[in-house]
């Protein structure tokens, strides 16, 4: 009896990915809600604008799979729930949290959280993670 079953690195991979279109799609909510209910208000399209940029940041930097981006992408997305719900709890305002909800519950789940934990690949360094050669004696 042979399961089709996924080769580790394809699943970390797939993981990975799910994780990058995740935060990708909360960017592109958030922009769109942000700055449909603005009322050009330029405090709130300025703000809208940044979180979209650092989103579109963590995406970038979540591709490398580091274990460094998994703690900032947890952190990111904490801190953007807590103000959410702040937001929501003085001015009725959703503008993205439950995507925001959605990221961080996948984020902590733990296969996702071995997927960004585990040793880089032999050959597949990330963006932060360059190959560095031996260093001889002394």
């Amino acid at each position: 009896m042979s399961e089709n079953r996924p080769a580790p690195d394809d699943q970390r991979g797939t993981l990975i990915r799910l994780v990058t279109r995740l935060i990708v799609a909360q960017a592109a909510v958030a922009a769109a809600i942000g700055l449909f209910f603005s009322k050009r208000h330029l405090p709130s399209i300025l703000f809208t604008l940044t979180m979209v940029a650092v989103l579109c940041g963590l995406a970038v930097a979540s591709r490398t799979g580091s274990h460094a981006v998994w703690v900032a992408a947890l952190a990111a997305e904490s801190a953007l729930v807590l103000f959410g719900l702040l937001r929501f709890m003085t001015a009725r305002y959703v503008g993205g949290t439950l995507l925001a909800i959605i990221t961080a519950a996948v984020l902590i789940h733990p296969a996702v959280a071995r997927a960004y934990g585990s040793a880089p690949q032999q050959g597949r360094e990330g963006l932060a993670e360059e190959a560095l050669g031996e260093t001889g004696p002394g």
